[in-house]
């Protein structure tokens, strides 16, 4: 294998792996979703222990990254690929950690008794996971519009997050003996907001791969 196939072919790998480790973190925010509708601390366990697999992932494609910038140097966009796709990991793993956060939420909510989950808490995670796919996909078929989309959708998000803040305000006024299961809700939101700034994190990386913005 020439030079110059063994550089394509660690791009690939390395692009692959990119693409598992997201793989991996929508399924996780999948489970978040169920946890959190259901209360089920079962799954929020397994949730929080599935986090290593995806900081193995960072740190292996890290390594690959470093890699092929010492051996390969790089220019121009792959240069800017190799860059970003190391800032884009740990937004990743980022996203990762908050599943993880969320869960241990979901567990303490268990033990409660149980509340509703408060309205658009859902539509909140729904928009962010859609988020998060479409930075994934912007970055799989360097789709420049779909970057653009989950940037524009971010405002969406801080929305949900303004409306329930102030709803669950309201909901601690009216039943103070609830406060504590509010306050985890409160919690929650606010690390699905910071989830949604990760994926627009990725799509800002992905424009610079594709323009050279950034």
């Amino acid at each position: 294998m020439s030079t110059r196939q063994r550089y394509m072919a660690e791009l690939e790998e390395m692009n692959q792996n990119v693409i598992q480790m997201s793989t991996l973190i929508e399924e996780s925010i999948g489970k978040v979703i169920h946890a959190l509708k259901n209360k089920d601390s079962e799954a929020a366990h397994k949730i929080i222990e599935d986090d290593d697999a995806i900081d193995e992932m960072e740190r292996k494609i890290e390594s690959e990254c470093i890699t092929i910038i010492a051996k390969q140097q790089p220019v121009a966009k792959d240069l800017r690929r190799v860059t970003s796709i190391m800032r884009m990991i740990s937004d990743i793993e980022r996203i990762a950690d908050h599943c993880a956060d969320i869960s241990e939420y979901i567990i303490l909510l268990s033990k409660e008794e149980k509340i509703p989950l408060p309205m658009l808490v859902e539509d909140m995670l729904l928009k962010m996971k859609e988020m998060v796919m479409a930075a994934i996909d912007s970055f799989v078929n360097e789709d420049l519009e779909k970057a653009y989309y989950v940037k524009k959708e971010d405002d969406v998000v801080d929305h949900y997050f303004d409306q329930l803040l102030q709803d669950l305000c309201v909901a601690m006024k009216k039943d103070p003996e609830s406060i504590r299961q509010y306050a985890y809700f409160i919690m929650i939101i606010k690390y699905i907001e910071r989830m949604a700034d990760h994926a627009t994190n990725m799509a800002e990386w992905n424009i610079f791969i594709i323009t050279g913005d950034l």
